[in-house]
């Protein structure tokens, strides 16, 4: 069955977060960027803290992501993620809190500490979501 669409499903372990119909994904792939029209080859891929992103016509769609899995098929694209939000979804002021967190607790560390690199990965997804809720 060949069509002009895909069908974009994503989820998180606490909702269906989004299932539409596109005609263009382009996801943060863990070794880059990778875009999908409808017809592409069926692959799977893991995807890390970013920016998902949709267009329907002439417009694109933001989704703020963190680490997952997609799987690609001709006509549709599956997201299953550890957190997804839309943007107007995001709690701004709460995701600015995340990120002065993190950074006072950047502050006194350094790459030899335990926790640096959760740190670093909360940093990275507050201002992610910072981000997206401002597009």
């Amino acid at each position: 069955m060949e069509s002009d669409k895909i069908r974009l499903k994503i989820a998180s372990p606490y909702r269906e977060v989004l299932d539409v119909e596109v005609d263009e994904v382009i996801a943060p792939g863990e070794e880059g960027q990778f875009g999908v029209l409808p017809g592409h080859t069926p692959f799977l891929s893991t995807i890390s803290v970013g920016q998902l992103i949709y267009r329907q016509g002439s417009q694109l769609r933001y989704v703020a992501v963190s680490h997952g899995y997609a799987e690609v098929e001709y006509y549709q694209v599956i997201v299953l993620l550890d957190a997804a939000e839309l943007p107007e979804d995001i709690d701004l002021e709460r995701a600015e809190k995340a990120r002065q967190r993190a950074e006072g607790r950047l502050a006194g560390m350094g790459p030899e500490d335990k926790d640096y690199f959760e740190e670093l990965a909360a940093l990275d997804r507050a201002m992610n979501r910072i981000a997206v809720a401002k597009i």
